[in-house]
């Protein structure tokens, strides 16, 4: 039998290739993180602690302990934290509070409380 005629009765067989080494891709330095920015609630005389503590839970999820310690900051500071995010993120919770509306608590409150952007030091 000739080796043509023995190849014949043989049935297809496949052949692996031998594996390439791949080089390693080169590291990519981290994705640099967005600028945070603070959502700063100021104070003033015509909202009581419940609005705040109030709006805290409706705009921005918290807690009513973390709302009414929000309320006692703004009233003792001047000024309180209400979150610290992206810029997007800041400015529409920031646009929520002015849209928030007045206090029904308290009668002379004829709109909003005020709120201002921040960059957060990094």
């Amino acid at each position: 039998m000739s080796s043509k005629e023995a190849a014949a009765d043989v049935p297809d067989v496949a052949v692996a290739e031998p594996e390439q080494k791949r080089k390693p891709k080169p590291r990519k330095k981290p994705p640099r993180q967005q600028p945070r920015y603070h959502v700063i609630l100021w104070n003033d005389d015509d909202h009581s602690y419940d609005y705040v503590v109030e709006m805290m839970q409706k705009l921005f999820g918290h807690q009513p302990e973390k709302g009414f310690q929000i309320a006692k900051e703004v009233d003792s500071q001047g000024k309180a934290v209400c979150l610290t995010t992206t810029l997007e993120h800041a400015e529409l919770k920031r646009d929520q509070i002015h849209a928030y509306g007045p206090d029904k608590h308290i009668e002379r409150c004829k709109g909003s409380m005020s709120a201002t952007l921040e960059a957060a030091p990094e």
